[in-house]
């Protein structure tokens, strides 16, 4: 049985799908009936994977490079997307970097593309794929923050920014959309096993275990059930939430 069904006929945009993460969500969406356009900026081998992977449980992939931090490369896809998908209807803004140091140190050349990836992307590809959901009736937006944007971290004031930033936008949007049928939610993973967390120094990874409740790193595809069920009909009275996948690490 697909986990909660009722995507069939929706087709969603996933940010930031070759790898991790986005990649997860990406799947789990085709495996409950959408199809699902892929995003991504530079892995061409990992975007491929993702694409036969959906097209094999028999949904429509389709690849879309472009870094979303560039407005005028976003407005390029969606008239590439248009022309194979009219209608977009899920949004999961997903893609994201890191460029970390600690605040005194840290240069416009860390903190900028941090603020124009993980926050002003995000804001720019929904104000872009919104008329469309507003004008068909139904739409779900899901905006991937983080812990980090919650409870802070040393050495990220520009990723906490980003991400505390994007959750407040979700709020604010939640209320001007709600009764126009499209949903705004956040889902911020705790630390997830991905290639992002492999570069952490192994003893910093024992630390995070340890101190996260259930006493381990979580799972990509965990994020993903989430993502999907806040994609799914089953979520239409939930709007303007940041749900936490973080082990217990804050609550």
């Amino acid at each position: 049985m697909l986990p909660f069904p009722g995507l069939e006929g929706k087709v969603a945009l996933v940010t930031g799908a070759a790898r991790g993460i986005g990649r997860s969500i990406a799947i789990s969406l085709a495996r409950a009936g959408a199809d699902v356009a892929v995003n991504y900026n530079s892995n061409d081998e990992a975007a491929a994977s993702v694409r036969d992977e959906i097209r094999k449980l028999g949904r429509r992939c389709e690849l879309f490079k472009c870094n979303i931090a560039d407005d005028e490369a976003n407005h390029a896809m969606r008239e590439k997307l248009k022309s194979v998908f009219p209608l977009v209807q899920i949004v999961v803004n997903n893609a994201g970097i890191t460029r970390d140091k600690t605040f005194m140190k840290m240069t416009h050349a860390e903190w900028d593309p941090v603020i124009a990836v993980n926050l002003k992307g995000p804001v720019q590809i929904t104000h872009m794929m919104l008329p469309d959901m507003i004008s068909s009736g139904w739409g779900r937006i899901i905006n991937i923050t983080s812990v980090i944007g919650q409870m802070g971290n040393f050495g990220q004031t520009n990723y906490a920014a980003a991400k505390g930033g994007l959750d407040a936008f979700t709020k604010s949007l939640a209320r001007e959309v709600a009764r126009k049928g499209v949903t705004v939610n956040c889902v911020a993973p705790g630390f997830i096993k991905t290639d992002m967390t492999s570069a952490v120094p192994e003893a910093a990874l024992k630390q995070i275990e340890a101190t996260t409740p259930v006493g381990r790193m979580g799972e990509a595809d965990e994020v993903a059930c989430v993502v999907t069920f806040l994609a799914s009909p089953a979520a239409s009275f939930i709007t303007g939430q940041e749900i936490g996948v973080n082990g217990g690490l804050y609550m």
